[in-house]
């Protein structure tokens, strides 16, 4: 076979003219596909003796693999000089300030939690929780409450669906956080001091109810325990969580629970359409409370010849529309992002009773 110099320098050539990918498989199929030149050539050691086929094999393997790695190194090269000149147009100074992330908020309802926990906290009331998911003892015969009340009318309680088969007690979405307090009873017995934050469940909705909203309610069980106890602790529960002295009025009342049983009503006063609380001469009732009575202490486990104790309960969200001026209960849930950025609070902003708690 003639010598392989003019054929190697030929296809040398080739390559280094080529100026993108495209014509650098060209070339490549040109001389190494399978009816490439050097593929050809080849193909022709068949017909030589073995001395010409073994010479002419060696030069012809050392040519191919010359040209593929010419082939390998000039793809590599114009791969990189792509990239730079991608980076040159894309360039991007990173020391100029970057776009600040939208800043989330945390919900009111979450807050005022925090809020009112920090302030019983501070009190020595625990936290206590429960199931959403409650039997009709828990969420109503351990509290007192009649088979023939309307609580326990379907236009008033989500019950669960069940089979007509079935003869297990049924079930409810809890229509408070009460059922939470004869847990903790039967759990840790007297005496006790809790709180049960949670959510509950009523068919009610207009601008003040919603069929899911959030109560608290609390729970002191001693032997000395008072009405007069319970006033002061909703006092300076008030005060505190509205950064100012507030007054409670107690109007006698009736729950299934307590006995006796108050309404409770807090000092405000109404200017222009604007509510404050804490001045003036008028009250808004915000909660109700009393003595528990001595068949939930003992649904409890709880003797009440020897312990007795008082009970409070209050919506959370309506606390929360009356400390922070929100008109409308409905929009805590409806995922309203200019209402969370207008009514909602700092994250890590953690409430305490020595920091207060006015916005």
């Amino acid at each position: 076979m003639d010598d392989l110099n003019p054929l190697r320098q030929q296809w040398l050539d080739r390559i280094k003219s080529a100026g993108d990918s495209a014509s650098i498989e060209e070339v490549r199929l040109a001389a190494l596909g399978k009816k490439g030149e050097i593929s050809l050539k080849m193909r022709e050691l068949g017909r030589m003796s073995p001395e010409e086929r073994q010479t002419t094999g060696r030069a012809l393997n050392e040519l191919r693999d010359e040209i593929d790695a010419a082939l390998r190194a000039r793809r590599a090269s114009l791969d990189d000089a792509a990239l730079e000149a991608r980076l040159a147009g894309e360039w991007l100074d990173v020391t100029l300030p970057g776009r600040t992330r939208p800043a989330g908020t945390i919900h009111p309802v979450s807050q005022v939690t925090e809020e009112v926990t920090a302030i019983f906290a501070d009190m020595g009331f625990a936290v206590a929780e429960g199931p959403q998911v409650e039997t009709d003892w828990y969420n109503f015969d351990a509290l007192n409450i009649a088979p023939e009340h309307p609580a326990r009318q379907e236009h008033d309680t989500f019950f669960m669906h069940r089979a007509p088969d079935d003869d297990r007690p049924p079930h409810v979405l809890r229509t408070h956080t009460s059922p939470v307090q004869i847990r903790a009873m039967q759990e840790q017995g007297a005496p006790i001091r809790v709180i049960c934050p949670g959510r509950v469940y009523r068919m009610d909705m207009d601008q003040t109810h919603t069929p899911m909203f959030h109560q608290i309610e609390g729970l002191a069980i001693g032997r000395d325990i008072s009405m007069a106890q319970l006033k002061w602790v909703l006092e300076e529960f008030f005060s505190a969580y509205f950064g100012t002295r507030v007054k409670t009025r107690f109007r006698a009342s009736h729950f299934p629970f307590t006995e006796p049983s108050a309404e409770v009503d807090i000092q405000c006063s109404w200017n222009g359409g604007a509510l404050k609380v804490g001045e003036g001469d008028d009250w808004l009732e915000v909660l109700g409370s009393g003595m528990v009575h001595p068949n939930v202490l003992r649904a409890g486990g709880i003797d009440p010849n020897e312990w007795q104790g008082f009970a409070f309960g209050m919506g959370i969200d309506r606390i929360a529309m009356l400390k922070y001026g929100i008109p409308d209960l409905r929009a805590f849930f409806e995922s309203d992002l200019r209402w969370l950025k207008h009514y909602g609070f700092v994250p890590g902003d953690v409430p305490s009773v020595a920091g207060g708690f006015n916005r």
